[in-house]
């Protein structure tokens, strides 16, 4: 028998299952930068050089309560009040919270559904097209997604550099306009291509990654997998994976993945510092502190939105 201890924290799930990813069933190209004959570990070209300077993008959410919201017609509606946050982080010698932006929101599509003014800030409407959870937490993702957007256009315009890269904390949805961007999974759930693919991440050393693969269909971007530093108690310990615009060209998206792939591993936290280490990178790790603290008590919260609602 042989066993293996994940780092991560349970209560995060996993950084990876390992053996027992689901199968994605978008399509997927990995003869994109190699043919498939010729994929093995890939080191950054000796000419890659680190970013000197990187803008770490994120974003949390929290619900502050439950609502129920009925109409003149007597029909009654669910929503959610929520807050959620978007920041980033410059790390350039020395990482400096450079922008955070916190908004707070009233989700329902109840019929005459207004804004909900609190003691303690005004949570803004935002209707949905329909009441159910899914559609619900689907549009507080949305918006915190677009104010992730916002927070690293702003942020960029103030460092003079429109090419600074942004490494954005999940996959790059709503962020994959945003010129130079990388998306940055840290938490593995589904596999992409054939089983080639996992087998040479699980051969990746310390700052090697795997060939670029294009994942998807309506909404294509380039992908690979990277194994950041750290103990390998398994083979797939240590490895995230990234995606970037399919709009750039070839070269340019693999000149991008090796900037990533020798820039990323210094970031690595270690796992007496970081309960979700080596992929919860440290300057990504500061900003969750700094939002969840900007967001407010959220005991506070509910007290002052159960006052409004008796009001």
């Amino acid at each position: 028998m042989k066993l293996a201890i994940d780092a991560w924290d349970p209560s995060y799930g996993s950084g990876t299952e390992g053996s027992a990813l689901v199968p994605s069933d978008v399509p997927v190209d990995i003869a994109a930068e190699v043919p498939v004959g010729e994929w093995a570990p890939r080191s950054p070209v000796p000419a890659t050089r680190p970013w000197p300077s990187v803008l770490f993008v994120d974003g949390i959410r929290r619900v502050e309560a439950r609502a129920w919201i009925t109409d003149g017609h007597g029909v009654t509606r669910q929503g959610i009040c929520a807050s959620y946050a978007a920041g980033a982080v410059r790390s350039n010698g020395v990482a400096t919270v450079a922008l955070v932006e916190v908004r707070r929101g009233m989700f329902c599509c109840a019929e005459g559904a207004d804004d909900v003014v609190t003691d303690h800030g005004t949570f803004v409407l935002r209707a949905t097209p329909a009441d159910d959870p899914d559609t619900l937490s689907l549009a507080l993702q949305r918006q915190m997604g677009d104010l992730e957007v916002t927070v690293a256009q702003a942020a960029r315009a103030g460092s003079g550099d429109p090419r600074e890269p942004v490494v954005v904390d999940g996959p790059l949805r709503q962020h994959r306009l945003l010129a130079g961007a990388v998306g940055y999974v840290k938490s593995l759930h589904r596999s992409y291509g054939p089983p080639l693919v996992l087998e040479v991440a699980g051969r990746l050393e310390p700052g090697q990654r795997t060939p670029l693969f294009v994942v998807g269909e309506g909404f294509t971007r380039w992908s690979w997998y990277l194994r950041l530093p750290g103990e390998r108690t398994h083979p797939l310990a240590g490895i995230v994976r990234c995606e970037a615009a399919a709009d750039l060209p070839a070269a340019e998206a693999a000149a991008l993945a090796d900037a990533a792939s020798l820039s990323l591993p210094r970031y690595a936290s270690r796992p007496h510092k970081d309960t979700r280490a080596p992929q919860n990178l440290y300057p990504i790790a500061g900003l969750e502190r700094d939002l969840r603290r900007r967001l407010g008590d959220a005991g506070l919260l509910q007290r002052a939105l159960r006052k409004a609602a008796a009001a």
